[in-house]
């Protein structure tokens, strides 16, 4: 299956680079996750990595860390970013084709790179063959129901059924949380390169308008999926 290219990260990686450091800055997400599972002296993969700005966070208790990313200009950055960390490798592959073994890995995440609900079942299929049995996968993406990010969404992806995409991890067994970030800029430029690249010139321009200062909030869903320990049956 060819990826569907992303539009933000394959195209402006740099200013992309700056929207991960803005991003959750209180650890909002990290907390959630750690809240679901610990995956200290555990291995882990993050399939869609980008330019692996988070395999050295999960690479500081983990065991293991891998990353995964389909687009061979973004290997190459998280490759060059972890060159130095002997827990961590970067690999070619897909969210549907990972290349890894089966009951390899202990966590599979996934952050705003694989969460389109009903399409993404390849996907699932192929964590669910890679995690050991009490592993987990971990899918973080924007919830749209929050002001005011999901309000800039929803106007530039209105056919985007956010309820929709929860029944479908619920009916996939995934456990549903949420988590209230902040993101928080260094300075208005950088602000606004970064909705320029998330919405369109419309939407990012009132978005920008909108914003008085350095940040705003953001609201993540984090839907949770175990393998089980035991005889699954099909």
């Amino acid at each position: 299956m060819t990826p569907i290219p992303s539009p933000n990260i394959w195209h402006w990686p740099d200013v992309y680079e700056v929207e991960n450091r803005a991003q959750d800055v209180d650890g909002a997400i990290w907390t959630a996750m750690r809240t679901a599972l610990d995956w200290a002296d555990r291995d882990v993969v993050d399939v869609g990595c980008g330019a692996g700005f988070h395999l050295p966070e999960f690479a500081r208790t983990a065991r293991r860390v891998v990353g995964v990313e389909p687009h061979t200009p973004l290997v190459r950055l998280a490759q060059d970013r972890t060159r130095d960390d002997a827990k961590i490798d970067v690999v070619a592959g897909s969210a549907e084709s990972t290349g890894l073994a089966d009951s390899s890995v202990d966590v599979v995440h996934a952050r705003t790179a694989y969460f389109f609900g009903k399409g993404c079942g390849r996907g699932i299929a192929e964590a669910m063959r890679i995690l050991r049995p009490g592993g987990a996968l971990v899918i973080v993406d924007l919830d749209v129901s929050a002001s005011p990010y999901g309000d800039w969404m929803r106007a530039d992806l209105p056919k985007y059924d956010g309820t929709a995409v929860e029944a479908f991890f619920e009916a996939q067994g995934f456990s549903l949380s949420r988590a209230d970030t902040r993101w928080e800029f260094r300075n208005r430029d950088d602000m606004r390169k970064v909705l320029g690249i998330e919405f369109t010139e419309k939407t990012a321009a009132r978005a920008f308008s909108s914003v008085s200062g350095l940040s705003f909030p953001v609201r993540y869903r984090v839907h949770v999926r175990f393998k089980p320990r035991s005889l699954e049956l099909l």
